[in-house]
Order: C-alpha cells, then sequence, then structure tokens
C-alpha cells in the first residue's frame, strides 16, 4: 500500500453471493480500476485473457487463482486483499459463494464495517441471498450495499432492478437493518457500469456508484471508551539476571483502553490488581488502545495464566458457566442436546455441553422453529451450552470479541459452529417465547 494512503481511513468490507453473479469480476474491476494491480499481475491476466479468445481483459482471473486453490482446502479461508484510493483504504474479506463455504461468509463477516452482496439481474435475489444476509445481520455488519450485477445483460432496463433492490430491502430490513443502512447499486463489473464511474446506460439510476458509496459511506469508530477486555495470551517471565522478577501478561487488547494506574480485575478469578506498567515492543506506554498487542505490568503478584481475562475493575463482564447463545452451525455433523463439545472463547478453551437447542431460525421466510431436534449445516438457531468452567462474557452486541466463541469436536478438532453470547439477530429474539 502506498505510503501516502497509510494514515487514511480504513474500512472493512466484505463480500457476499452466490456462485456465478460476477463476484469475482467484480472484485476484479475494483482492484483493476483502483490501480491496485501489480504490472506483471495484469500482464497474466491480458495474456491469459488473449489465450482464451478474449478482446477484453477478464478481470476474474485476477482473483480467481486464490479462489481455487481455496475451493479444494489447499490455503486460503478467506482471501484478504487490500487497495485504497485518494479517499479511504480498504481491507476487503473476499469470501466464496458455494453454500458448503457459509462458515466463510462468518469469518468475513466477523469484522466487517460493510459487506457487499451481489445478485445477478437475472436470477434476483436467491436462498443463498436471503442466507448470507441473515449470516451478516446475525455477526452486526453495520451496513450492506446490493450489487445487482449483469445489469448489461437485462439491457440496463430498470424495470429489472427495481423489484430486485425492493425484495432484498423488505429482507434486509426485517432482519433489523435501517432502510438508510442499505443501498442498491445497479453494476455491471464487466463492462464497468456504475463500480468507479457513472454509467450513461442507466440514467434512471441517480445514486453514487459502487466505489464513490465505499468511499463515503459513514460507519462508527471503533469503541475506545468501552471497558477494558485483555484476554491474557502469554505470561512473559523471563527470569534472567537483567529482569529476575519480570512478570508481564502478553496479548491483545479486545476492547477499551489500557491505562497505567487504573484498577483492574482478573477473570474469572475476581482478583483485583492495579495496572503499573504497559511494555511494547517499541517501548512504555502510559496508555493503549483496543488492538493494540501490549504486555500488560500488575501492581501485585498474581496467579495469572493463559486464558485469563484482565478488565476493567468498574465495569467487568459477567462471570458464567451457563451461555444463552445464537449459533451458526458450521459442520455436516449435526447439533444434539447433550453432545459434549470444546467451546474456544478468546485465549481460553474449555468444556462443554450442549444443554438444550431452544429454537431454530429459518432465513427464508424470517420464521422461528422452537425445540427443533437439532441444528443442520449452515442453520441459525439458539442454544443453552454448560461450560466446565466460569467464563468472562460479554453480550456480542456489546462486545464483538468477548461476545463470541467458537464449538470444537473434541474428537477431531474440527469447527462445529461460530457462536455468539445473546440474541443479537433482532428477528430471532422476537420469535422467543415468554417466560
Amino acid at each position: 500500500m502506498a505510503a501516502e494512503y497509510m494514515h487514511q481511513d480504513l474500512l472493512r468490507l466484505a463480500t457476499a453471493g452466490s456462485v456465478d453473479d460476477g463476484k469475482s469480476t467484480l472484485v476484479g474491476r475494483l482492484l483493476y480500476d483502483t490501480k491496485s494491480v501489480l504490472a506483471d499481475q495484469l500482464d497474466a491476466v491480458h495474456r491469459a485473457s488473449v489465450d482464451r479468445g478474449l478482446t477484453t481483459p477478464d478481470l476474474a482471473l485476477l482473483v480467481d487463482g486464490l479462489r481455487s486453490e481455496r475451493e479444494q482446502g489447499i490455503t486460503i479461508d478467506v482471501a484478504y486483499r487490500y487497495f485504497a484510493t485518494a479517499h479511504r483504504s480498504f481491507i476487503l474479506a473476499d469470501t466464496p459463494g458455494h453454500v458448503q463455504y457459509t462458515r466463510n461468509t462468518v469469518t468475513g463477516a466477523s469484522t466487517a464495517q460493510v459487506a457487499m452482496v451481489l445478485v445477478d439481474a437475472r436470477k434476483g435475489v436467491v436462498a443463498q441471498t436471503r442466507r448470507h444476509t441473515a449470516v451478516l445481520a446475525l455477526m452486526g455488519v453495520p451496513k450492506l450495499v446490493l450489487a445487482v450485477n449483469k445489469i448489461d445483460l437485462v439491457d440496463h432496463d430498470e424495470s429489472a432492478f427495481a423489484p430486485i433492490a425492493k425484495e432484498f430491502l423488505a429482507h434486509a430490513t426485517a432482519l433489523g437493518y435501517a432502510e438508510s443502512d442499505v443501498l442498491a447499486v445497479p453494476v455491471s463489473a464487466l463492462v464497468g457500469d456504475n463500480v468507479v464511474e457513472p454509467s450513461p446506460r442507466t440514467p434512471w439510476y441517480t445514486g453514487p456508484t459502487l466505489l464513490r458509496h465505499l468511499e463515503t459511506v459513514s460507519v462508527a469508530p471503533e469503541v475506545h471508551d468501552a471497558p477494558l477486555r485483555f484476554p491474557v495470551q502469554h505470561v512473559i517471565r523471563p527470569r534472567t539476571s537483567e529482569h529476575p522478577e519480570y512478570r508481564g501478561y502478553a496479548g491483545q487488547i479486545a476492547a477499551g483502553t489500557a491505562t497505567v494506574g487504573d484498577e483492574v480485575l482478573v477473570l474469572p478469578a475476581g482478583i483485583r490488581s492495579t495496572l503499573t506498567g504497559i511494555d511494547t515492543m517499541d517501548g512504555p506506554l502510559t496508555e493503549a488502545g483496543v488492538g493494540r498487542s501490549v504486555t500488560l505490568l500488575l501492581a501485585d503478584d498474581l496467579d495469572v495464566c493463559r486464558g485469563d481475562v484482565i478488565v476493567a475493575s468498574s465495569a467487568p463482564p459477567t462471570v458464567t458457566d451457563e451461555l444463552d447463545a445464537t449459533v451458526c452451525w458450521l459442520s455436516e455433523t449435526p447439533s444434539r442436546p447433550g453432545a459434549s463439545v470444546l467451546l474456544k472463547h478468546g485465549t481460553r478453551t474449555v468444556s462443554a455441553v450442549v444443554v438444550s437447542i431452544d429454537a431454530r431460525f429459518d432465513e427464508q421466510n424470517l420464521s422461528t422453529v422452537h425445540d427443533p431436534e437439532s441444528l443442520r449445516l449452515n442453520q441459525i438457531g439458539r442454544l443453552t451450552l454448560r461450560t466446565s468452567e466460569p467464563l468472562p462474557v460479554d453480550d456480542y452486541t456489546t462486545s464483538r470479541r468477548t461476545g463470541s466463541f467458537l464449538l470444537i469436536d473434541p474428537a477431531d478438532g474440527a469447527t462445529l459452529a461460530a457462536g455468539l453470547i445473546g440474541a443479537p439477530l433482532a428477528v430471532l429474539e422476537r420469535g422467543r417465547r415468554p417466560s
């Protein structure tokens, strides 16, 4: 990334869409038109396009190489791409469209501020569109942009675009989005209509181009005044002659700000202490914010270990061994009550049991099924879990990092589900039975 872009506003993007909706071409178009492609990459694309008898470069080739490897399970879960314009820098989580890769959409959405959902203008909103949108809502992605692609293949006809945009908006708002958080744009990734430059072939569309919207869409900045959450990854005790008494707790600040002098709690034990130092590779700090990797020093000689969480004493999370959670089931093996699993929360992994499956959400018709027998691949539902040890947890709507977890198969280490504490999906919450 060019040095002049290093200090720009950063937007985290995720893509979602069905197979053959043109996502590769659109991502390639964004990279190409923002001049984010190296000369040798572009030369290779030109040569491959000529070999295929094409008169224009096939921009999908810019991303399909990595995608092919990923879909064979070789190297990559989510391909992250970086580009910048004069107005903003972007990190784009490019996720595959096949239904069996919905788990990758969960991964990409977990940090996204805006999701770009693609549909084919000839097919409109399909089952995978509704599934992806439910996952994006579940993961709390704040803004959506619907790219109605291949508008050139429907003669740039507004009557093809309008009903798709209307249907998508209705589905998104039913999932909890405000109308102002959703924008639909008619585009042709192949020829560039409304991707970077406004298209003269869609005079009926008066909104921004896709890139202009991404450059200007307002997203909430990371919250630095949230209560401190610091999962301990490693205890540093060098025991050298130079540092005979040094004891530091290394990790990344998941939420809030650490300030020397602050009173903190070490959870789950609930031991109180005071921050006396913040060490980094660049030297000591008096204050460090969310996302910063640091080593914290405490005033007291405590028995702190990996998996513990250092938190603000004024606003600690809930410490509990029973979780009411929403999950997206990501395994071919269905969930079942009584199943033993591993639960990974932050830097701690504990044994857990699925006590009950309380509800399943049908993302196609936005209905709730109570007390289902199981949750199957890609289904969203609510579980009650009991853990072998108390965990300090936040509601996902309060803190993405400390409000989320993974369920893991103890037999083979495979990921079973992505879980969120509480009920972040409003429509699922509304479907709960009165207690």
